[in-house]
């Protein structure tokens, strides 16, 4: 009776998505997002709501943290019509194409600059996949460099051994069993009731998720390594895009670019700070021992030459392409 009572209330809040996005008019719009007002995503995402509202006729209601959908689900509402626009963290969708985790393996981008070149090059890829399932990437936006959130100092690999480690994605968990944890995928919103009942101990993450979910109440040292850039986008089902008025499509998509471009900055402009912010809750800040580097990057090239053995022709060109521009 209760797996019955879940599935109906699943297809009534379905359906009522579904009418809210397909009964609003061509000029109001709502959106879906998964962090908090906090976080940099999101402050960005406002700003271009407020730039495209200010340039066309549109309203967009932004549904920030989880409220409307979940992160995970956004893309799968997209893709039904649900909503006409969301945010998505593309290394979720590794199992649909291996070109979603590429940025996901461990050093393949070590900064900002050649994370910028990978997604100007994965362009095209992703543009194409994306129109198929009729949608369109507005842009991209990356997370800041990604570090281990412990109970203990890391002074070396042996300290991850058998540790319960959440990551997010299925490039993640592949690193971190490399390295010795015992890892497991958890959609964000799902941290600290894992860390409370003791699914999990260690995070391997961003500052700026650190700070969402408080993480100085459940661990007391970040160790930074930065080695991943990955990507968030923020996607729109291309029925309600075309919809619009040319000139409208045309006001949208110069918020995009301008909303990249901001995003990157200001994920560059965060880390420092973020940091900072750790410290001020009381965790011990530290950049990963040269030994955890190293470890890193050989796992990452590991990763690479299995990447390559289940990515498509065009995919593996891309890599390619990307490792002679280094």
């Amino acid at each position: 009776m209760g797996i019955l009572r879940n599935t109906v209330m699943s297809a009534v809040v379905g359906a009522s998505i579904a009418l809210t996005a397909g009964s609003a008019s061509a000029a109001d719009w709502i959106m879906a997002s998964g962090y908090p007002d906090s976080n940099f995503h999101t402050q960005n995402i406002q700003t271009f709501i407020e730039e495209v509202e200010a340039s066309t006729s549109l309203k967009i209601q932004l549904n920030s943290n989880d409220t409307l959908i979940k992160l995970d689900a956004i893309k799968t509402a997209l893709q039904r019509g649900q909503i006409p626009i969301g945010e998505i963290r593309l290394g979720v969708y590794g199992n649909e194409d291996p070109m979603y985790v590429l940025a996901g393996l461990p050093f393949i981008a070590a900064d900002y600059t050649e994370a910028w070149l990978l997604k100007d090059l994965q362009k095209e890829y992703f543009d194409k996949i994306f129109a198929e399932q009729g949608l369109r990437i507005l842009y991209y936006s990356p997370w800041p460099g990604q570090g281990f959130y412990t109970k203990f100092p890391v002074t070396s690999v042996e300290d991850f051994s058998g540790k319960k480690l959440r990551i997010y994605s299925t490039a993640t968990q592949e690193m971190g069993q490399m390295l010795g944890f015992d890892a497991t995928i958890l959609p964000f919103a799902e941290i600290p009731q894992a860390f409370s009942t003791g699914l999990i101990e260690a995070l391997f993450t961003s500052p700026q998720t650190g700070i969402d979910i408080q993480a100085w109440d459940n661990t007391s040292n970040f160790t930074y390594a930065g080695a991943i850039f990955s990507k968030n986008a923020v996607v729109v089902n291309e029925s309600f895009f075309s919809a619009l008025p040319v000139e409208e499509q045309m006001a949208i998509l110069k918020a995009a670019e301008k909303a990249e471009l901001r995003g990157w900055e200001m994920s560059a402009q965060t880390t420092a700070a973020q940091m900072k912010t750790l410290a001020e809750n009381g965790m011990t800040t530290a950049s990963a021992p040269p030994a955890v580097i190293e470890k890193m990057k050989t796992i990452g090239l590991k990763m690479m030459e299995t990447w390559r053995k289940d990515a498509s022709p065009e995919a593996a060109a891309i890599l390619d392409r990307y490792l002679a521009l280094q």
